[in-house]
């Protein structure tokens, strides 16, 4: 590590030692609660004023042109001051770039700045019931009209639908495929927009459906061009990749939780042990895959990132399920709120967001080691 990457992650652990935190602020990950959207946004504004808001942007939006090492070192330090990175992840990771790349100046003036400091929180709304890793099949209609279009459709798992003020939507304005595809500036409070919050095993409702029934949006709600949604689409995904490091942060506090809980209730034999020691090698070497894949300077993106993903989802599904071997019976009845049992809900969620392993492996497959591509179906 060069001697002005150690002197970022000093500089930024320091300026979290001391940073105000505004009141209920936690590390609630890369979706706040409608609980946590408060101290969420003040907490963005701070990280803006302070100038840690988007590092990757570039300096004429707020940002500081930061490159990978240095945003990843933020999110790992982020992560072990128990606080998150940034609002959410749509907008400053997701939407920004994209309308810095796709966007007219009129959108990039409207909606930048205001992400940037809090002010719009932003949601994606791409899955739909019948396209979720498949987003090639998305049903979701936009029609042209003379003052500018009408959105008919579904969508589903939109996270943090209910608290944003914005969403990027992904309809078709053509016939199938990938080229019938556009993109689109929605304002969730729209006429014709319904969120309904989906209630998560875990008791939190972080992701939503939303219904679109004859929304009108002006001719300039467009993101590109027409017929450019998949390529402004996929410039969207996985950049949510670069808060691996921060999960290996959080893993390790949960292994620590783990033997701790096993200890206090004299479940810890070894059995138990051999399994710990297991999970404890494989996040050590997701760190250094992580490490190393930082180092290359590949993008996000880049398809060698899907060996991080699938290496932390599956990671955190199995320490979820060996925290109930370690809590035993108490897994069955949680009255605090017990972080193992909270992380046995939502680990098995995390091999299907972001992407799911089965997609990973594809992308493994047919991008890194040249297999031939599953032959596409055309939906019905």
């Amino acid at each position: 590590m060069s001697s002005r990457a150690v002197s970022f992650r000093e500089e930024v652990r320091a300026w979290l030692a001391t940073a105000p935190r505004p009141a209920g602020l936690h590390d609630y990950g890369p979706t706040p609660t409608a609980a946590d959207v408060p101290a969420g946004r003040a907490w963005q504004a701070i990280l803006a004023e302070a100038g840690y808001a988007c590092l990757h942007w570039p300096e004429r939006w707020g940002g500081r042109d930061a490159g990978v090492p240095d945003q990843a070192a933020f999110a790992e330090e982020a992560a072990r001051a128990g606080v998150p990175r940034q609002l959410n992840i749509v907008g400053p990771d997701l939407v920004g770039p994209v309308l810095m790349t796709y966007g007219t100046p009129a959108q990039q003036a409207a909606y930048l700045p205001r992400i940037r400091t809090g002010h719009d929180m932003w949601c994606q709304l791409f899955s739909e019931p019948e396209a979720g890793s498949d987003l090639a099949s998305v049903r979701t209609r936009a029609v042209r009209t003379d003052a500018g279009w009408v959105v008919d459709g579904q969508k589903v798992w939109t996270s943090g639908g209910g608290d944003a003020e914005y969403g990027l939507l992904l309809a078709r304005t053509g016939g199938p495929g990938h080229r019938g595809l556009s993109v689109f500036v929605v304002p969730m409070d729209a006429p014709g927009v319904v969120v309904r919050p989906l209630l998560q095993m875990d008791n939190e409702s972080k992701f939503n459906e939303v219904f679109l029934t004859g929304v009108a949006l002006p001719a300039d709600a467009l993101v590109g061009a027409e017929g450019e949604g998949w390529a402004v689409a996929t410039a969207t995904l996985g950049r949510e990749r670069l808060s691996l490091g921060a999960n290996a942060v959080s893993m390790f506090r949960s292994l620590d939780d783990l033997v701790e809980s096993a200890t206090v209730r004299g479940r810890f034999d070894e059995h138990l042990r051999d399994e710990v020691t297991d999970l404890w090698i494989r996040v050590w070497l997701l760190r250094a895959t992580w490490e190393r894949a930082i180092a290359s300077g590949e993008e996000p993106g880049a398809p060698a990132f899907s060996v991080l993903k699938l290496l932390s989802s599956e990671t955190q599904r199995d320490i979820g399920n060996t925290g109930i071997e370690a809590l035993g019976l108490d897994a069955l009845w949680s009255e605090n709120n017990e972080p193992l049992v909270h992380r046995m809900l939502v680990g098995h969620a995390q091999t299907i967001l972001g992407g799911t392993s089965e997609i990973q492996r594809n992308i493994l497959a047919e991008r890194i080691l040249g297999l031939p591509r599953d032959p596409y179906r055309a939906p019905a």
